[in-house]
């Protein structure tokens, strides 16, 4: 999905997510994906033929709406002459709003980001969303260890996601003070025993490594100390997994923390996985915030302001921004804008108008985060959303409301 934008990409998992809460009443809702390659007039004929079969439904209603599931879904392939780029997915069929007859029927279309691989014929309860889900997947797997003379952790990092699989302790001890032969006796010992603690280590990550080695597209091995070096020098890792080392690097700390201080410092090996993108643009705003007249701004509000001046150069959005924007208004022509966080917080406001003291109407409603996307579309202002799947779009979220910015120069409020 290497054309497919951050905006793009939140777009499609939002109808993803929006898709994933549709229910019909029995096995009545619809999942057609087409092919790049495939022919359109083939599609057409075996919808004609489901059409057919569908006579044998027992259900008079559930029959009734797979037919107007499909009758819809043969208008809509009409008005291709053949499947786009990627191929195309439709989704149709009867969706209750509320108790019986309330069912509406609705219709989605979508272009993947990535080609259909194979023609999908569905009719279920739910759309069947499986195949668009396993596209937006981070396939690439990296493992990760940090290893010293004490102990050793190990991870894999897929897409934005560090697992750790294990942790290791060594139980080797110290310098001996001892001198003469007893010294060079307990070296010996101390000697063995790092050895067979790197064996074991080795065995842990063969184990953990070796079943995911075809999805392996690297591995990096930290550490404080020598240690590392010499792990990778012996023959503790299966040779499969050490032609996959990319790089070893030096670290200040061990354990969770050690890997992600490995995961920072090999940026450059890992620049094509998103995580270090958005690490890297987190990391740029935090910078901006901590300088005097730094190029930073967060919050609602503000950010809003500064992107309606067009100050904006990054805006920077948490996927897990769910709050909504509202306009109310009053029949003598006032109108309010409101942020709220739910439906249910909007419905129970009771919001009068100064002007007539009359309880405000809702009139529009739109997702706090495609309002921003909207004005930030208006300036040409690069839009990056950012998962809650790091450290630092944690911190973005949890810290800083989900909204931040880079600007384009200084703003002083």
């Amino acid at each position: 999905m290497a054309n497919v934008s951050s905006k793009e990409l939140y777009e499609f998992k939002k109808t993803l997510k929006e898709l994933s809460n549709k229910r019909g009443r029995g096995t009545e809702l619809v999942s057609v994906y087409i092919p790049p390659t495939k022919q359109l007039s083939d599609v057409g004929k075996h919808m004609r033929d489901e059409m057919g079969q569908s006579a044998n439904i027992k259900s008079k209603q559930t029959r009734k709406n797979v037919q107007s599931a499909i009758a819809v879904i043969l208008e809509s392939i009409k008005l291709y002459k053949q499947p786009p780029e990627n191929g195309i997915v439709l989704f149709v069929g009867m969706i209750p709003k509320g108790g019986p007859g309330t069912e509406k029927m609705e219709k989605y279309v979508l272009e993947p980001p990535e080609p259909v691989p194979t023609y999908w014929y569905k009719c279920n309860n739910e759309f069947f969303l499986e195949p668009l889900e396993y596209m937006i997947e981070e396939h690439d797997v990296y493992g990760v260890a940090v290893i010293d003379r004490n102990e050793a952790t190990y991870a894999t990092l897929k897409g934005k996601r560090e697992t750790v699989l294990g942790h290791l302790t060594s139980g080797v001890p110290g310098k001996h003070k001892a001198g003469g032969q007893s010294q060079r006796r307990f070296d010996r010992v101390i000697e063995d025993l790092a050895h067979q603690f790197l064996k074991r280590i080795g065995d842990h990550m063969n184990e953990a490594f070796l079943p995911l080695k075809d999805d392996l597209k690297g591995i990096i091995i930290g550490g404080p100390g020598f240690t590392k070096k010499d792990f990778y020098d012996g023959d503790y890792l299966q040779y499969e997994l050490k032609n996959k080392v990319i790089t070893i690097v030096d670290t200040s700390y061990t354990g969770e923390e050690g890997i992600r201080e490995v995961i920072t410092k090999s940026a450059d090996d890992l620049e094509n996985l998103d995580v270090m993108h958005e690490k890297k643009l987190v990391q740029r705003f935090i910078k901006e915030l901590i300088k005097d007249k730094g190029l930073s701004s967060y919050g609602e509000d503000e950010v809003r302001n500064n992107l309606i001046m067009g100050a904006v150069d990054v805006l920077l959005l948490s996927e897990d921004l769910t709050s909504m924007r509202k306009k109310f208004s009053c029949a003598c022509g006032f109108e309010k804008e409101i942020t709220v966080k739910t439906q249910a917080e909007a419905d129970n406001l009771k919001e009068k108008c100064p002007n007539c003291n009359e309880i405000l109407k809702e009139v529009s409603s739109i997702d706090l985060a495609d309002e921003f996307v909207e004005k930030a579309e208006e300036m040409n202002t690069d839009v990056e959303f950012i998962s809650t799947e790091t450290e630092e779009g944690m911190q973005l979220f949890r810290a800083f409301g989900g909204i931040a910015a880079v600007l384009r120069y200084y703003v002083d409020y």
